[in-house]
């Protein structure tokens, strides 16, 4: 049976298949879920400041995966961050996550107010200014979103509404959430981009390119054949993870629970 292992082994196993591969010069920087933690999100730009310094690439680009509210303190912080702060990288490209696609929902329709707030959106309200913590209880929900309402800056919904859910980079695809097995990329339902779990999460269908996502909170980095998962909780944990490509590497930077990196 040994023998036979090794005779199998030797003429009939494939080598082990290629990472997909980014064109060269090429190096990109995608972040996880931020969540409202800006001292996370100065961290890892600060991280990525110092890995560009060591080797400059010809071209760098940094990807943030959407999720940048809710659930911690810090959410207008991150968002001005994004909209008015200057690349660490040559270009920014900034992802509509689920709970970004649920604050569009409240700026346009009352009854999502209650689902958001459950979610994490009440640190959001907070973070904005909008009511005092301790004025909430005699709020109704209309009153509480239309504070809100009033208390959110134009550009900042200006970005949010302007938020792509997908960009493609040589063998990898940047999502939110994930893709629909069975459909091409250019065929994928928007919603499915920034919600979709389990038909994804359990899939090993091939993409046709790597998908690189979020969404779904992991211990540490899940590296599998045909998806990426870069969500390491950093609302709760401290860890904030960006995943480093250039050509076929593929290396991790992460910030560290008391906020370093």
């Amino acid at each position: 049976m040994k023998g036979a292992f090794r005779r199998a082994f030797r003429f009939g196993a494939k080598p082990p298949p290629e990472h997909p591969k980014l064109p060269a010069g090429l190096r990109v920087y995608a972040v996880g879920d931020i969540h409202g933690r800006y001292d996370l999100l100065n961290a890892i730009a600060a991280a990525i400041g110092r890995d560009l310094a060591v080797v400059p690439p010809e071209r760098s680009i940094e990807i943030f995966l959407g999720d940048y509210i809710d659930r911690g303190p810090d959410s207008r912080h991150v968002l001005e961050w994004m909209v008015s702060g200057r690349p660490v990288a040559d270009e920014r490209i900034c992802l509509l996550g689920n709970h970004e696609d649920m604050l569009l929902q409240v700026l346009d329709d009352a009854e999502a107010t209650r689902p958001w707030l459950q979610n994490g959106g009440l640190a959001t309200l907070l973070s904005y200014g909008a009511v005092r913590p301790e004025s909430l209880a005699e709020l109704t929900l209309d009153e509480a979103r239309a504070a809100f309402v009033a208390a959110f800056p134009a550009e900042h919904r200006a970005f949010v509404e302007g938020l792509p859910r997908l960009k493609k980079l040589g063998g990898y695809v940047f999502v939110h959430a994930g893709l629909r097995p069975g459909r091409p990329v250019e065929e994928q339902d928007p919603h499915d981009l920034v919600w979709i779990r389990d038909a994804f999460l359990f899939s090993r269908a091939d993409f046709g390119a790597c998908v690189v996502h979020g969404h779904t909170p992991a211990e540490a980095p899940e590296v599998l054949p045909n998806r990426i998962n870069i969500d390491t909780g950093a609302f709760f944990t401290g860890r904030l993870t960006c995943l480093v490509l250039e050509r076929e590497d593929r290396r991790f930077l992460q910030t560290l629970p008391d906020g370093g990196a």
